[in-house]
């Protein structure tokens, strides 16, 4: 049987940096911006259908890293659905993470 996912909501600071990310992926490498986004929602997959799987790192916030990319996405679980308040790129300044 398979497991219920729950509603996603990106807010608009987390799609800017998804935006932002693949943009410069693609100014790296045409189709890395791809890759990038398709590594992406597998894991706002995963985090739908699991999300409780990932650590909380600062209550209420929950991080999943990224595979083969810098970033982690920072989000809230309710009951209801899931928040993504950030994909937040590792190589910054951990003091700017959300």
């Amino acid at each position: 049987m398979q497991k219920m996912a729950f509603d996603l909501e990106i807010r608009d600071a987390a799609n800017l940096e998804i935006i932002n990310a693949y943009l410069y992926y693609e100014e790296q490498q045409l189709g890395l911006g791809d890759r990038f986004i398709n590594i992406l929602e597998r894991h706002f997959e995963k985090i739908s259908i699991h999300p409780e799987h990932y650590q909380i790192k600062r209550k209420p916030y929950r991080e999943a890293v990224l595979s083969k990319f810098p970033f982690v996405i920072i989000y809230q679980f309710t009951n209801s659905k899931i928040v993504v308040f950030s994909v937040f790129n590792t190589h910054q300044n951990p003091v700017k993470k959300p």
